[in-house]
């Protein structure tokens, strides 16, 4: 399975930004999905996860009320919208697949995409 982010940018702080996350290969479906992000000097944190057929979602304190994951697997895509973004929220944002069921960590997804670039000016 291939991953690719898209969708990043240079907003302000308050705009929203949509980024997708374009998977190969036939078995998407299989597979819960995440979102990460890492700023400079920072370690890879969790942002959201979603289940494989997209019944449950789950995030971070940080982006709850603000920050919406989906997917839609007919496509083999997933989707971040990020509304209300701060300058906090600056950071490269990957996502990821694996198996384990809502994992946050890192360990728990198999296969990763190359990162998207955010950047919120205040």
């Amino acid at each position: 399975v291939q991953l690719v982010e898209s969708g990043g940018g240079l907003v302000q702080a308050g705009d929203s930004l949509r980024l997708t996350c374009a998977a190969s290969g036939r078995t998407f479906s299989m597979y819960h999905m995440a979102w990460f992000r890492q700023a400079p000097g920072t370690a890879r944190e969790f942002v959201t996860a979603i289940t494989s057929s997209g019944g449950s979602t789950y995030y971070a304190d940080s982006v709850k009320g603000r920050f919406t994951t989906s997917r839609d697997n007919t496509k083999n895509t997933a989707y971040l919208q990020m509304n209300s973004l701060k300058p906090e929220d600056s950071a490269v944002y990957y996502c990821a697949l694996g198996t384990t069921y809502v994992a946050t960590s890192r360990g728990g997804y198999d296969y990763w995409g190359q990162g998207t670039q955010v950047t919120v000016s205040s």
